[in-house]
C-alpha cells in the first residue's frame, strides 16, 4: 500500500523560508508523478507544484509562486521536496503531497489527476 508522509512545515515569517518533504513508501517512486497541493479552512484545495516521474526535469507551478517555490526529487530517497523562498502570509496553508502513476514525462496540476495523498503539513506565515 502506498503511503505518503509530509513533513517540514512550520511558522515562518514573511520574506522567511521553509522546505518541505514528502517521503513516499509502498511504490516504485520513479514511476510516479508527484505534486504538492494546499488548502485553507473553508477553501478547495489548489495547485502549488508538480513534476513528472522519471527524469525529474519537467516540472510545473502555479503563477503566485512562480519563481518563488521550486519542486525537486531524489528517487534513491524516494523522497519530492518543495523548497519555498519568499514566502507571504497568503502563502499560510496545509499543504499536501500527492502521487499518481504515470507513463509519461507529463506532470499533473488538477487534484483530479491524483490517486495518493498524505495528511498535510501546516505551514504559517506571519506578516
Amino acid at each position: 500500500q502506498v503511503h505518503l508522509v509530509e513533513s517540514g512545515g512550520g511558522l515562518v515569517q514573511a520574506g522567511g523560508s521553509l522546505r518541505l518533504s514528502c517521503a513516499a513508501s509502498g511504490l516504485t517512486f520513479s514511476m510516479y508523478a508527484m505534486g504538492w497541493f494546499r488548502q485553507t479552512p473553508g477553501k478547495e484545495r489548489e495547485f502549488v507544484a508538480a513534476i513528472s516521474s522519471r527524469s525529474g526535469f519537467s516540472a510545473g507551478y502555479a503563477g503566485s509562486v512562480k519563481g518563488r517555490f521550486t519542486i525537486s526529487r531524489d528517487n534513491a530517497k524516494n523522497t519530492v521536496f518543495l523548497q519555498m523562498n519568499s514566502l507571504e502570509p497568503e502563502d499560510t496553508a496545509v499543504y499536501y503531497c500527492a502521487a499518481t502513476h504515470s507513463w509519461s514525462g507529463s506532470y499533473y496540476s488538477r487534484g483530479s489527476d491524483y490517486t495518493t495523498w498524505g495528511q498535510g503539513t501546516q505551514v504559517t506565515v506571519s506578516s
